[in-house]
């Protein structure tokens, strides 16, 4: 995440992709080591192991896109940052080496285009606008309503590029291996288009979509570094730690802090917002039926909401859809204010000018930072760590409540601490032929709708399917 932004910024540019083979040769070269150290060269964290399942399918359909006789969009499972490296290492390693073990011909390279969020280039620099144009990347302005650039080069790129393309259709990370969040409809949209190009150039070749589901585990549960780091949530939140009672198993225990750092944290958010935003939040009365779990929850969902709704006026901006749709329009309304398309040149302006422009930068940011805390918790539920106690669970838990304090006691986000080593585990499901779900709802604009509806409820389904254990 950058440093608070204290001052306006140039617009953000469309970065149009420049595929080069040979830097997505020396990425690929470098790809194990960058999996492994990542941004923190000096602990024993990162990724050591990537397998992969029923990698053939991909492998025959690469063979067969690179004969002309299929287009196909890679969606793919978002839980984490690491996705698009661990990706890459699918396509790059993993493919070609079933290729070559089942007699199955691929032509270099076996990559696809992808669409990443523009914003990634703010938090990590320029450097990775660049890098992703040269390996085939198109980004994308999640939250306006059409990003016509992005939409017109993924278009064409799905019909017509050498490659396939790969987008991730929850639109972005939720830090939950075992949580699908709500897909976007761009993937379906996307889809149906490229089948309508191709019926309109006269082409023949198939679309399918290709599912994938990324899983990840820690090599050796991290037990010690959960209990460090609910520690330091400890301290941080000023909690008195002497209030938990240590007794019974190692996973009760830590889901009892857990819970008790979570209780805290929403009371004193709950507190803040009634004091210095003027927020009706009266205590919840439970039920005798309503399990703790279910009420914290629900005071979690209403904290949210509230810090939507307070960044939602400063914008200006009606509050519809789900969270995560909430929190998209919320993103570009305050990149508006802040990365002026309407200046052509900041350093021309008046003093005074730039002053009020700088002004509402500054406070734009500001203001976002309630959005980036509903950001944060988008995907939690009331059951998720005991349906399954397992390490990974607790430790992505922590982890969003470690952003979570992050945001609200730095100028900027400091980089996660890295638990221990982990392996990630891809799926690669069934292909869905989108050419003949265009076939069938044909004829009207709603059972397009319904189409569109549906191939994108089928993708849900089937991505929740790929995680399960």
């Amino acid at each position: 995440m950058p440093k608070s932004i204290h001052s306006t910024q140039p617009p953000l540019k469309f970065i149009s992709p420049r595929f080069n083979p040979l830097v997505l040769k020396i990425v690929s070269w470098f790809l194990p080591l960058i999996l492994r150290v990542r941004t923190r060269p000096w602990l024993p964290a990162g990724i050591v192991k990537i397998e992969a399942k029923n990698a053939e399918i991909l492998a025959k359909l690469y063979q067969e896109f690179q004969a002309g006789k299929v287009r196909f969009l890679i969606a793919f499972r978002h839980p984490e940052v690491e996705d698009p490296l661990s990706m890459l290492y699918l396509l790059s390693r993993i493919v070609p080496k079933v290729a070559r073990a089942k007699g199955i011909s691929l032509q270099y390279p076996v990559h696809s285009h992808f669409m990443y969020e523009r914003g990634m280039t703010l938090w990590a620099g320029n450097w990775l606008g660049w890098l992703f144009s040269y390996v085939g990347g198109v980004p994308v302005r999640r939250g306006r309503r059409v990003d016509r650039n992005a939409i017109q080069m993924a278009r064409d790129l799905f019909a017509n590029a050498k490659m396939p393309i790969a987008i991730a259709p929850e639109g972005g990370t939720n830090g939950h291996s075992g949580i699908v969040s709500p897909l976007e409809p761009g993937v379906a949209q996307l889809s149906f288009w490229c089948v309508e190009d191709l019926q309109k150039a006269n082409r023949e070749e198939t679309v399918f979509i290709i599912p994938i589901g990324i899983k990840y585990s820690y090599v050796n549960p991290p037990w010690s570094k959960i209990d460090w780091l609910l520690s330091k949530l400890e301290a941080d939140s000023g909690l008195q730690v002497a209030e938990i009672t240590q007794t019974g198993k190692q996973e009760e225990i830590l889901y009892q802090r857990i819970f008790h750092i979570a209780g805290y944290l929403i009371t004193e958010m709950e507190e803040f917002y009634r004091r210095f935003y003027h927020r009706d939040l009266p205590a919840i009365t439970p039920e005798e039926t309503d399990q703790p779990n279910d009420i914290l929850i629900t005071r979690l969902h209403r904290l949210m909401d509230t810090a939507l709704q307070v960044c939602e006026q400063y914008f200006n901006v009606q509050p519809q859809g789900n969270f995560i749709d909430r929190c998209r329009r919320l993103e570009e309304a305050g990149w508006n204010y802040i990365y002026r398309d309407d200046i052509t040149d900041i350093n021309s302006l008046p003093p005074f000018k730039r002053g009020l422009a700088d002004w509402v930068a500054e406070e734009a940011d500001l203001k976002m930072q309630h959005m980036r805390i509903a950001e944060s918790f988008v995907a939690v539920t009331a059951n998720y760590i005991q349906e399954k106690p397992t390490a990974e669970r607790f430790a992505e838990t922590a982890l969003l409540m470690f952003d979570m304090l992050s945001r609200i006691k730095e100028s900027t986000l400091p980089g996660r601490p890295r638990l221990g080593l982990k392996q990630a585990m891809i799926t690669v499901g069934e292909p869905i032929s989108v050419s003949e779900r265009w076939q069938l709802c044909q004829g009207n604009k709603q059972a397009s709708r319904k189409g569109l509806s549906d191939l994108t409820n089928d993708l849900q389904v089937v991505l929740e399917e790929l995680i399960k254990d």
